[in-house]
């Protein structure tokens, strides 16, 4: 545990969280020396993020293996703020984002789109120091909202993306399909390939492209449309897109692959669920957003 005296010499320091507790608490323990005054002058200031979030709440609840951020500086943390981009998790190492349906993930080849959720996390490292640095680990597509993950270093980017189904233990899509599969559950196998154009298609037959496995399970169905629980075993462009149209079922609002005109003025696909095994530390991380209202406002019984 660091020490008072160790604190002063930083600007900002990231702990982690053991056990559950309140923040107030918490920081009493790491400031012993500090007054219930001064504690709560740092939450006011924003001085204090959990989970890269700044928090004047001084009874935050607290839950093992959130980060806590302390800047002593009197600048106080700088907060992401953006209308298509929310900050999940950040600590030294990995940052993990919620990212809204239209909204880029990478800049393209051609260059021509600046506003990406890359720029927009990369801006936001670097005006709390203009050294700091933004990598790629995976992409989700334009159209799809939910959970990304990057990471804030080289050697953590390589880590992950060279270790990525040893690291990654669980990743989860909801999607609204056209009509309702014959199977409740199902695991669809296929090998996918892209086309000059740009587009994937599937066959099945090895070597036809690289392999590609999705399981799904139905959540809730209507005349009209399924809800979907996806599950990825393995992450490949377009995958759950391509898979969906294969069984007959494409995506709602999904055009490319199959779909007609969304009813919700969207596709109808959310990175739900992203956990992995922390590169550094080696803890179990897990992140989990909910199902879009818009996606759950189609199953609702009309009176």
């Amino acid at each position: 545990m660091k020490s008072r005296n160790d604190f002063k010499k930083d600007k900002q320091t990231t702990l982690r969280v053991k056990e559950p507790m309140e923040l107030m608490v918490f920081l009493g323990i790491h400031f012993n020396g500090k007054s219930h005054t001064a504690l709560k002058a740092m939450l006011s200031k924003k001085q204090v993020c959990v989970n890269g979030t700044p928090i004047s709440q001084y009874n935050h609840p607290l839950r093992p293996n959130d980060s806590v951020t302390i800047n002593t500086t009197s600048k106080g943390l700088y907060e992401l703020k953006h209308p298509k981009v929310s900050l999940v998790y950040e600590d030294d190492e990995v940052i993990v984002i919620e990212k809204a349906e239209g909204l880029l993930a990478v800049a393209t080849d051609d260059g021509k789109e600046n506003a990406t959720a890359f720029a927009i996390v990369s801006d936001y490292l670097k005006k709390k120091d203009s050294r700091n640095r933004l990598f790629i680990v995976h992409r989700i597509d334009r159209e799809t909202s939910g959970l990304m993950l990057f990471a804030k270093n080289k050697d953590v980017q390589m880590e992950m993306q060279d270790r990525w189904h040893e690291i990654v233990t669980e990743r989860v899509y909801i999607a609204v399909v056209e009509g309702v599969p014959a199977k409740e559950e199902d695991t669809i196998v296929s090998f996918l390939r892209e086309s000059k154009a740009l587009k994937m298609h599937a066959a099945y037959q090895a070597g036809a492209g690289k392999q590609a496995v999705t399981h799904y399970r139905i959540m809730r169905k209507n005349a009209d449309y399924a809800m979907l629980k996806v599950e990825l075993a393995t992450g490949r462009k377009n995958q759950i897109r391509v898979h969906m149209q294969e069984i007959g079922h494409p995506i709602i609002g999904d055009k490319k692959y199959g779909g007609g005109p969304s009813p919700i003025g969207r596709i109808g696909l959310h990175a739900r669920v992203l956990a992995f095994i922390h590169p550094v530390t080696h803890e179990n991380l897990r992140f989990e957003t909910p199902v879009p209202r818009k996606f759950s406002a189609l199953f609702v019984s009309k009176p």
